[in-house]
């Protein structure tokens, strides 16, 4: 194992631990079926607690944790209707359209990030499907981010072959397209396209050599057996996904999810453990929803492998714990923020 380096950042109080990231998934294990998955949301929760910790630590390093931060540079106004989404155009939430952002703010805004610890600054935009002129603007932002060094990352809705070949030429690191739910639920969450829409758009992506960024929501009125066929789909994509951010849905007044029940945290501890199981070598996030947690269900999560989180005050257009409080967590956990390369 490699000796450990240590460099203070006296701003943010992070140390760069480790520098390692995988170079790709390792190969599957086989097909997980979905009663495979759903024996391991069933075990005990402290055996399945000490299975996914075992296999975290033969394929990362101990208390290594990413920090991402996500950007919305175009809000609102989406024609789509996932019900979970503040951004709808069909849902009444306060959220105002925004035009896309100018290449100086969201460059001051990756700065600002970079200088507080993020080494992957995510840019999303509400669009159901870009334009190829929204590609070309969008192909600006991520050449300019990346200039400062940061790993880049967009969601952007679908995308086309063509279009993902540009991201890519643009500088593009990772693209974010996640999965939501099981096949079997998604059209009680969205009618506005299809699981199939999601697929086609991953492989576009994967196509294009750009690494995938893809999760899903838990709590939105799921059954576990959802939960499992929603990582089942995951853990069976060839090669699965190098990050995967798993979010508790956070309910937005105005959305047809707002009224959803809330999920168990034990439960949702128990998804991000078999993320780990089922995907040995992806960096597992916690996402949205972090804000409602608190500091011991965060710390099963890590516990359970999870090993990156969106770092900073808003997501997209929801909260998000602020960056002091993270700070002080990681702390209080012995974890460190994984500083690595734009090259990783």
């Amino acid at each position: 194992m490699p000796a450990p380096v240590t460099t203070p950042d006296a701003a943010t109080s992070h140390t760069v631990q480790w520098h390692r990231t995988p170079a790709a998934p390792a190969a599957q294990p086989g097909p997980w079926s979905v009663q495979a998955i759903q024996v391991l949301l069933d075990k005990p929760l402290l055996d399945l607690l000490f299975e996914a910790q075992t296999v975290h630590r033969q394929h990362w390093p101990a208390g290594d944790i990413e920090l991402a931060t996500l950007l919305s540079v175009k809000t609102g106004g989406c024609p789509e209707n996932c019900g979970y989404c503040p951004q709808s155009a069909e849902f009444d939430t306060g959220v105002q359209a925004d035009k896309l952002m100018a290449v100086d703010e969201v460059v001051r805004a990756a700065q600002a990030a970079k200088d507080a610890g993020a080494t992957r600054f995510c840019m999303g935009a509400a669009w159901r499907a870009p334009k190829d002129r929204d590609i070309e603007k969008m192909s600006e932002l991520v050449s300019a981010v990346k200039g400062l060094g940061l790993q880049t990352c967009a969601t952007l809705g679908m995308l086309q072959a063509h279009q993902a070949q540009a991201l890519k030429e643009s500088g593009l690191d990772y693209y974010n397209h996640n999965l939501d739910t099981a096949p079997e639920y998604y059209q009680d969450v969205v009618s506005t396209r299809a699981y199939q829409d999601r697929l086609d758009t991953l492989q576009h992506v994967r196509a294009a050599g750009i690494s995938v960024c893809c999760g899903g929501i838990v709590g939105m009125g799921e059954a576990p057996v959802h939960r499992a066929g929603l990582i089942a789909q995951l853990a069976n994509l060839n090669p699965y996904p190098e990050s995967v951010p798993i979010n508790s849905l956070v309910r937005v007044p105005g959305t047809p999810l707002a009224d959803s029940a809330p999920i168990d945290p034990f439960d949702f501890v128990r998804v991000i453990a078999v993320a780990r199981i089922t995907m040995p070598t992806a960096r597992v996030r916690l996402s949205a929803g972090r804000q409602q947690m608190g500091d011991a269900v965060q710390a099963l999560c890590f516990m359970a492998g999870a090993n990156s989180i969106f770092y900073g005050d808003k997501l997209l257009v929801t909260g998000n714990p602020d960056v002091q409080a993270d700070v002080q967590l990681l702390h209080k956990l012995g974890l460190q923020g994984h500083q690595v390369s734009a090259m990783d």
